[in-house]
């Protein structure tokens, strides 16, 4: 059985509803800070290939560093968006999760169904 791989923050209603769904359901599984540990560009890449989604589709629109940045006045390139994600976390949807080859963004938290 693969294993599964949830990359959240931990102060995320979203995520805390995944997190608590995993524990009660009793799977394995590893929780990832991507705020402390950093999601890498490849992964990310992975991720996204994963959910079978572009890298715009991914991005939190309403978090203000989307407006600081100017995001949607700009046509950027995957490799542009997924560095920016890397460079800020906030951008990123969340929760991801992970479970071998296929990945899924668990919003709503009931998404989760899917991929157990």
């Amino acid at each position: 059985m693969s294993k599964i791989t949830v990359y959240q923050k931990p102060t995320c209603t979203t995520c805390r509803e995944v997190y608590a769904a995993l524990k009660e359901s009793g799977v394995d599984f590893e929780a990832v800070n991507y705020y402390i540990d950093a999601i890498p560009k490849a992964k990310l890449k992975e991720l996204l290939k994963k959910i079978g989604i572009r890298a715009d589709e991914l991005l939190r629109k309403k978090e203000p560093i989307y407006a600081e940045l100017k995001l949607s006045e700009k046509k950027l390139t995957e490799d542009e968006l997924v560095d920016l994600m890397v460079k800020h976390p906030d951008l990123i949807q969340r929760p991801i999760v992970e479970k071998g080859t296929k990945a899924i963004l668990a919003r709503p938290a009931e998404r989760l169904k899917e991929i157990l």
